[in-house]
C-alpha cells in the first residue's frame, strides 16, 4: 500500500520522521500523473484547507483521482464554521465529561488530537469518537470547562502551529495510523488494494474463523490484494481501506451495521451492505419478500397476538415452528408440540417484538445451504442436524453451542432446482453474498432463511468448489472498485455520518 503524505512547504515535514513519500501540495496539484495506475492513502498536511485554497484543492482532486485522502473536502466544510459542525457537539460533549474523572476533575482550554490519538489514555474515547466524526490528520478542540464541560470549537491545527512538544507524539500517532497487520516480514509486491475484514476475535460462533480469514488473504496476495482484520476499534480508520468484509454476526442495532452504513457512504464495496443487512435480519420482511417474488416457503402464520395463536394452531398443526423476526444462527427458534406450548412461547416473545412467525414443521436430516454471490452460486453444503436436535444448532445444550456436522458438493453435483431456488431467493436480496437454507422435501423445495452475513470456513464451505470460492469472492469486490475507476466515471457521492 502507497502512503503519500501532502505538506504546504518541503520543509514543514521531515522526511526522515517517516517512511512514507512526501510531497507538496503544489507537486501533486500539477502532476496528476505522478501516481497513474496507483491507488495511494493521501494524508493531507497543508497549512490551510480554506475554500479554494491549495490544500482544499489537493482534497477535492484526489477524489477525482481515485485517491483515498483524509481530511476530505467535506470535512473541510464541516468545520469551517460552528454551525456546520454544532450537531456533533451533543455525542462529544457527552464522551468529553466521562473523561473527567481519568484526567483529575478538570479539563485544559485546549486539547490535541492526532489521528484519533488524544495526548494520553484517559482522552481515548473523546478521541475516536472526534475522529470518527472529522477525519483528520490534527485537530485542536477549545474546552470551556464547568460543572459540564462544553466545546468552544473544534478546528485543524497545521504544522506550522504545531508545539515543538507535540510534534514527536504527531510523529507516533502517524505511524500509528498507517502500520498494518497480517504482514509477513519478508517483502512483498505492493498491493493494488487494501480490503478490510471486521472481525471479533472472541465470538463463539464467527462467520468465518481467523484461520479462514488468513487463507482468504493469501489467495488474495497473489491478486494483488492485502487483506487485513479490524475489530469495532477501527471505525475511524476505515477510510484507509479500499473495501470492506463484514465477519462478524451482523444486527441492526450493533456497530456491524454502523460499518456497513460508513463503508457505503465512503464508496467502497461492502459484504454486507446496509440495506441487505435490513432485509435479511427480519424473518418477517424475508417471508413476505419471498412469497411476493414467488419463491417457495413454508406455510407462515403471522403472529400480532394471543387471536392469532388458533389460525396457527388450525393452519399449520402441530408441531409447529415459532420465530422472533430478527435472530441468527438458530437463536429465537423454537418448536412448540402443542397449543400450550405455543400460547406460552408465543406470549413470552411478544412482551419483546410486535410480531412473531409461525411456519409448519418441515423436518429433514439435514438443511442445504446454498452461497450465493453476486447473483451467482458458489458453494453448495449439507448442514446436518445437531445431535438428537431438530437444528443445526442446538443453544440449549449446556457450554458452548453444540453444532451438527456438514456434507459438501460440488455445485454439479447439487440438484439444479435447489440451486434454481437458492438464485432466486438471493437475487430478491440484493448483488452481494447470501446463504441460502433450504428444505428438500417430498412437498418440495422450500426456502427457510436467506442469511446476509453466511458462514465461510475453509475446509467446510470451500471444500466443493475448493480456492474458486476464494478467488470469486476477491473477485467481486475487484470488479466493482474497477468500474469505480474506469475513465470518465464520476466518483461515487460520499457523506459524512
Amino acid at each position: 500500500m502507497t502512503w503519500v503524505i501532502l505538506t504546504g512547504r518541503q520543509n514543514d515535514l521531515d522526511q526522515v520522521a517517516t517512511p512514507h513519500k512526501i510531497i507538496t501540495n503544489r507537486d501533486y496539484l500539477s502532476h496528476p500523473s505522478l501516481f497513474r495506475g496507483q491507488r495511494p492513502k493521501v494524508i493531507n498536511l497543508s497549512n490551510s484547507y480554506a475554500y479554494q485554497s491549495r490544500g482544499y484543492y489537493a482534497s477535492l482532486l484526489a477524489g477525482s483521482r481515485g485517491h483515498k485522502v483524509i481530511p476530505t473536502v467535506e470535512t473541510m466544510i464541516d468545520l469551517s464554521e460552528r454551525k456546520l459542525y454544532e450537531h456533533a457537539l451533543p455525542e462529544l460533549e457527552q464522551a468529553l465529561n466521562k473523561c473527567r474523572t481519568a484526567l483529575g476533575g478538570s479539563f485544559p482550554k485546549h486539547v490535541t488530537v492526532f489521528f484519533g490519538i488524544g495526548p494520553s489514555k484517559a482522552w481515548e474515547r473523546f478521541a475516536k469518537l472526534l475522529f470518527d466524526w472529522f477525519r483528520a490528520p490534527s485537530l485542536e478542540v477549545t474546552i470551556h470547562d464547568g460543572h459540564w464541560a462544553s466545546i468552544k470549537k473544534i478546528g485543524f491545527l497545521p504544522l506550522a502551529r504545531m508545539a515543538e512538544a507535540d510534534e514527536p507524539r504527531f510523529i507516533a500517532s502517524l505511524e500509528q495510523y498507517t502500520q498494518r497487520e497480517w504482514r509477513d516480514s519478508k517483502t512483498r509486491t505492493p498491493s493494488r488494494y487494501a480490503f478490510a475484514t471486521l472481525v471479533d476475535p472472541q465470538e463463539a460462533l464467527p462467520p468465518s474463523t481467523i484461520q479462514s480469514l488468513r487463507y482468504w488473504a493469501r489467495i488474495a496476495e497473489k491478486m494483488g490484494v492485502e487483506v487485513e482484520p479490524i475489530t469495532r476499534k477501527d471505525l475511524p480508520k476505515l477510510a484507509n481501506y479500499d473495501a470492506l468484509f463484514i465477519r462478524e454476526t451482523t444486527a441492526i442495532s450493533n456497530h456491524t451495521y454502523r460499518f456497513a452504513r460508513r463503508a457505503q457512504q465512503e464508496g467502497m464495496p461492502v459484504i454486507d451492505d446496509p440495506l441487505s443487512m435490513i432485509r435479511c435480519t427480519n424473518k418477517v420482511y424475508l417471508n413476505e419478500l419471498m412469497t411476493f417474488n414467488k419463491v417457495p416457503v413454508p406455510p407462515t402464520v403471522m403472529i400480532a397476538g394471543p387471536a392469532d395463536f388458533e389460525v396457527a394452531a388450525q393452519t399449520l398443526g402441530f408441531p409447529l415452528v415459532l420465530k422472533i423476526p430478527d435472530s441468527s444462527f438458530s437463536r429465537g427458534v423454537k418448536k412448540a408440540s402443542t397449543p400450550e406450548e405455543l400460547r406460552e412461547l408465543a406470549t413470552k416473545w411478544l412482551e419483546d417484538s410486535d410480531l412473531l412467525i409461525a411456519q409448519k414443521f418441515l423436518p429433514t436430516e439435514y438443511d442445504w445451504r446454498v452461497g450465493v454471490l453476486g447473483g451467482q452460486p458458489i458453494f453448495a453444503v449439507h448442514y446436518l442436524m445437531a445431535k438428537k436436535h431438530w437444528q443445526i444448532v442446538n443453544h440449549e445444550r449446556r457450554g458452548r453451542p453444540d453444532q451438527g456436522g456438514f456434507r459438501t458438493f460440488t455445485l454439479k453435483q447439487t440438484p439444479p432446482e435447489v440451486i434454481d431456488v437458492a438464485v432466486r431467493a438471493a437475487r430478491c436480496i440484493g448483488d452481494g453474498l447470501y446463504g441460502v437454507d433450504l428444505k428438500e422435501t417430498s412437498s418440495g423445495i422450500f426456502v427457510i432463511e436467506v442469511n446476509d452475513n453466511p458462514n465461510l470456513d475453509h475446509g467446510c464451505e470451500d471444500t466443493g468448489e475448493k480456492d474458486e470460492v476464494w478467488v470469486k469472492l476477491t473477485q467481486w469486490f475487484l470488479d466493482r472498485l474497477e468500474r469505480q475507476a474506469e475513465p470518465g466515471r464520476p466518483p461515487q457521492a460520499r457523506q459524512n455520518g
